[in-house]
């Protein structure tokens, strides 16, 4: 299969080139938008773009081909994840390409804002000469605030201690161990604000990180810090700054990210006061950062598209395990399973009840995933895949419970689902007996083996001599062979249930006929 790919923004030209040498053909279109974007991308399997381009529910709307975006670089502010994730398009980034390119440049910005460079260079090439005017404060000694030390925070810290500087950061997910190999001393958020004597911000735009410094929180600052803010535009109020620096609560700032870029008019007094260092979204523009982002995007995506590995997928943790060898058969199994069921799923079903027992249960999350891609293929037309089978569950207003457990006593691996309904069926339970051989092996507390493929019979019978002989005869003379056959019984002369798998599907009037037969009821033909 060809692929498609449009490269949007002014990506490096190593972008195409890669891309084209894995076989995808790659279209540039750098100044693409608006009306003219929404006509075109609907012939497109993947999208790659920088900050510029927005991809909106409206534009996914208009790309019914599309499986993938790939941000070359970092943030994905501009890509509505959420509305990816329903469209079933996965959304990437190349977290390690500008990593360097921006620390360097956060590091770059805290000098110069230390020393007033930006404003003595000016002052200097308007003709003056004014030493005194422009003297700033030695870093060494110093107390440097970092909150979030990921990659790039941790690049900043390691080299502001190289200056002499103290590293005193906030991140949850950082353990005490990587801390002091980085030489940070770690502390919650409040005790950060209150010593850092400059402060810089390494984390995404969040509810939570919206906002961390702004008039209301004022009184949390250390009087006279100076900020930086090289992450995401938001993160410092914007609105707020302006009176900060002006009362002498900020002392300073150092801004490349805006929430609106570029940065608008009414912005222009805030970035013209004079303890302002201003550039334009600059972290990640080098020419080596630039490089490995394009680089580092054009193989993600074509490896995403030929199914080959998920690096760098932020919505798609499912999908990712799928090139996974130990999940894999599990997931063909839960797939299948999910498919099995929902051609025997009582009217308006709304909950499943979903338990994993054995080692499959470490990886309940994708395989939940698989159940329902297979379980909802018939009752939607929407893209379908292991990125938006929840979200579309809960669209049609399907309850998912999930319980884990040990082993059962038969089988060290199996996965149960029990509709929350009544109905003909209940309750199913099916497990691996190899890496391509899976198999239904409880049915309603029935033990039975029916492989989950082909077209297969369902039936309860009356547990009696004859039975099966008429089932039989009616497949006969209808010219359908039986290719496998299972039985299940709770106890002699009572109850049992049948599974036939046959050679070509049947309609209504053979599941009539099959019905018919004494003893026979609860008639259902599953094709897998």
């Amino acid at each position: 299969m060809a692929y498609k790919v449009l490269l949007l923004d002014g990506i490096e030209a190593v972008c195409k080139t890669i891309l084209e040498r894995r076989g995808i053909e790659a279209v540039e279109a750098p100044k693409l938008a608006g009306e003219a974007l929404l006509a075109a991308i609907g012939d497109y399997d993947g999208l790659v773009v920088r900050s510029a381009t927005k991809v909106t529910a409206d534009l996914l709307r208009h790309a019914p081909k599309l499986q993938v975006v790939g941000r070359a670089g970092v943030g994905v502010d501009n890509i509505d994840i959420d509305a990816a994730t329903k469209a079933g398009v996965l959304v990437m980034n190349t977290p390690d390409g500008n990593t360097i390119s921006t620390a360097e440049h956060t590091c770059g910005l805290i000098m110069a804002l230390a020393r007033n460079i930006p404003n003595a260079v000016a002052s200097l090439k308007a003709g003056a000469w004014d030493r005194k005017k422009y003297t700033g404060t030695e870093l060494d000694g110093k107390v440097l605030g970092v909150v979030g030390l990921g990659k790039i925070g941790s690049g900043v810290a390691t080299r502001m201690r190289a200056f002499g500087m103290r590293v005193v950061g906030y991140d949850p997910f950082t353990t005490p161990e990587r801390a002091a190999e980085l030489g940070v001393e770690l502390a919650d958020l409040d005790q950060v604000l209150a010593v850092a004597d400059f402060l810089t911000v390494h984390t995404p735009l969040t509810d939570k990180t919206r906002g961390l410094v702004s008039r209301a929180n004022a009184a949390k600052l250390k009087k006279g810090v100076r900020l930086v803010n090289v992450a995401r535009g938001g993160i410092y109020a914007e609105s707020d700054l302006l009176g900060l620096l002006e009362d002498g609560t900020v002392g300073g700032l150092a801004v490349d990210v805006y929430a609106t870029e570029p940065a608008p008019a009414d912005l222009l007094p805030l970035l013209q006061h004079p303890n302002v260092v201003c550039t334009p979204h600059l972290g990640a523009s080098t020419d080596e950062a630039q490089e490995k982002v394009a680089e580092q995007i054009a193989e993600q995506i074509a490896d995403t598209l030929e199914r080959k590995s998920f690096k760098g997928t932020l919505n798609g943790k499912s999908i990712a395990l799928s090139t996974n060898a130990e999940v894999q058969p599990y997931l063909k199994l839960a797939e299948r399973f999910g498919k099995f069921v929902s051609q025997l799923a009582p009217a308006n079903t709304s909950t499943l009840h979903l338990e994993y027992l054995g080692t499959c249960a470490a990886h309940a999350e994708v395989l939940t995933d698989a159940i329902l891609t297979g379980y909802l293929q018939s009752s939607t037309e929407e893209a379908l895949n292991l990125i938006n089978a929840r979200y579309l569950a809960e669209f049609n207003g399907i309850n998912v419970q999930e319980t884990h457990g040990k082993e059962s006593r038969t089988y060290a691996d199996l996965i149960r689902i029990r509709f929350g309904k009544a109905g003909s069926y209940i309750t199913f339970g099916a497990t691996l007996f190899g890496a391509d051989d899976f198999r239904i092996v409880e049915l309603d507390g029935f033990p039975i083996e029916i492989a989950l493929e082909g077209g297969i019979l369902l039936y309860r019978n009356a547990d009696k001599p004859g039975v099966l002989a008429a089932v039989s005869a009616v497949l006969a003379a209808r010219s359908i062979n039986i290719a496998a056959l299972s039985l299940g019984r709770t106890g002699k002369g009572i109850e049992a249930v049948t599974a036939v798998t046959v050679d070509q599907p049947l309609g209504e009037a053979e599941l009539r006929d099959v019905d018919a037969v004494p003893g026979v009821d609860h008639v259902y033909f599953v094709q897998l």
